[in-house]
Formats: structure tokens, sequence, C-alpha cells
């Protein structure tokens, strides 16, 4: 959905799996038949974003389930992710600021997480159908790239 300017879509989706194809309980895991990509899959999303096209820098924006979680990254700096409003019913993203920026992008870069910083999403209980509508908003594409 991010790919084609509804991002809200992908919101709800997003959300509907993080909660409830995984859990706390002995069947709360999906199969392990794909080494590990689940799991990481999980924990990406879980803090808003995941990496879907492969060679590719960019993870697109999902929903995150965090308040806030910190990225202590190798180089040394941090990345802090807060989800202002965040909660079972307000998985819906308002908008979002990167580093005090406005950022209507549906996708991260990873020079953007690895510089450190800060990234802050607005939520709510509705969809906001503007944000991230944009064609200069969503994510590269292979099968869209005139190079």
């Amino acid at each position: 959905y991010n790919f084609a300017g509804q991002s809200y879509k992908a919101q709800a989706r997003v959300r509907e799996v993080l909660t409830k194809l995984y859990s706390a309980t002995p069947d709360g895991y999906c199969g392990d038949e794909d080494n590990g990509q689940t799991s990481a899959w999980y924990v990406f999303s879980s803090l808003g974003f995941y990496p879907v096209t492969p060679g590719v820098d960019q993870y697109v924006i999902g929903s995150p389930l965090f308040e806030k979680a910190t990225l202590y990254l190798e180089n040394g700096n941090t990345f802090e992710i807060t989800s202002k409003n965040n909660s079972k019913d307000n998985f819906y993203i308002q908008g979002a600021s990167l580093n005090g920026r406005n950022y209507s992008n549906t996708y991260l870069n990873f020079d953007d997480i690895q510089k450190g910083g800060s990234l802050l999403f607005e939520m709510g209980n509705t969809p906001n159908k503007s944000w991230g509508a944009n064609a200069e908003d969503v994510p590269y594409s292979l099968s869209t790239d005139k190079k």
C-alpha cells in the first residue's frame, strides 16, 4: 500500500498482523521455516518500519507498537523512535517528523537512521489519507525505475 500512496491501509494491516498473529504464548509465533525472517520482520515492524526491497537502503513505514524505542547503533549514534498517542486503537499515523522536520515519506533511508536522531510519529484512530499519499512520498520501486 505504501507504494500506491495508501499507507494508511498498510498501517492497519501491519498492526493487525503484529497483534493477531504474534503473542507471548506457545503458539504465538509463526513457523520458523524462513531462518529468522519472520521474527526479524516482527522486530522491525514493532519499531515502525521494515525492509521490503532487497538491495535498496530503505525501510517501509508501517505502524509502530512501542511508545518509545531507542536504537543504540554500532557507530556510537542513537536513533530514537517515539509514537505519540499510540494505543491499541490509535494505530494510524497522523503525521511524522524526522529530527524535528515534517516528514511525509512512507519510508526511512538507512543513512537517516545511521546518522542518529529522532523519528516522531503522531498516532490517531482514524486514517490520515493524505499522509504519504504524494508520488514523492512513496518508497523506491524496481518496477517503476526509469534509470
